[in-house]
């Protein structure tokens, strides 16, 4: 974790960059991979919001690294929440109690787990996560949006399929966000994703999917 931390902001330097490279989807560095080491304990977020200012006193101090510090206070924010809602985290209307009436559908679940639903970039992001345990915060929120906003499931049966699958998973980080991605957290407004838009700005040449739908390395 420190070695990790010592090469992404001063090894590599890409600190400086980050916020131009957060949404990104492939390779090592374009956002800090911190997340495995912060969930097991391995690193504070202290020691980062520190290194960034040792950072920011030595190098440059800009948008990119005001909006590292504000991810780890971001962070901090669903550790709270998760600590002040308790077992209503888990509910099925989440923190605010929303009563959606939520669809059960195993078949249709299986096929957004195990990335066939037919739509390139919901399952190229799943499959990363079948393989590695890892996705990019962009794809997080996209096949969350998928799940909850556009099937209709349980929102509760996607938090804890990551749960069972991410390698940097936090019970707070995990759970608040889905709650907040499924109207059911602490911004009730429908945050519905589309997807199609989505992949258009975010994977415009189509590298990402192609990478993990080798199926599709024909298709123009």
């Amino acid at each position: 974790g420190l070695d990790r931390i010592d090469a992404y902001i001063w090894r590599e330097d890409c600190l400086k960059k980050y916020k131009a490279t957060r949404n990104g989807l492939l390779g090592a560095n374009f956002s800090s991979k911190f997340s495995p080491w912060l969930a097991h304990g391995c690193i504070t977020p202290r020691q980062i919001y520190e290194e960034v200012e040792r950072y920011e006193a030595q190098r440059f101090d800009n948008k990119s690294t005001y909006w590292m510090k504000f991810e780890l206070i971001w962070r901090d924010f669903f550790t709270y929440v998760a600590w002040k809602a308790g077992a209503r985290l888990f509910a099925p209307g989440g923190l605010i109690g929303n009563d959606i009436d939520w669809r059960y559908d195993d078949d249709v679940f299986e096929r957004w787990a195990t990335g066939t639903t037919g739509i390139p970039f919901v399952d190229a992001n799943m499959r990363e996560l079948n393989r590695t345990g890892y996705m990019s915060n962009r794809g997080r929120q996209n096949v969350a949006s998928m799940l909850s906003q556009s099937l209709k499931l349980d929102w509760r049966r996607g938090a804890a399929y990551f749960e069972s699958r991410l390698v940097d998973h936090d019970v707070a980080s995990n759970w608040g966000n889905w709650a907040y991605n499924s109207r059911v957290g602490n911004d009730p407004r429908a945050r519905y994703f589309n997807i199609v838009k989505q992949a258009n700005r975010y994977d415009e040449d189509g590298e990402y999917v192609r990478y993990w739908l080798p199926e599709l390395e024909g298709v123009p």
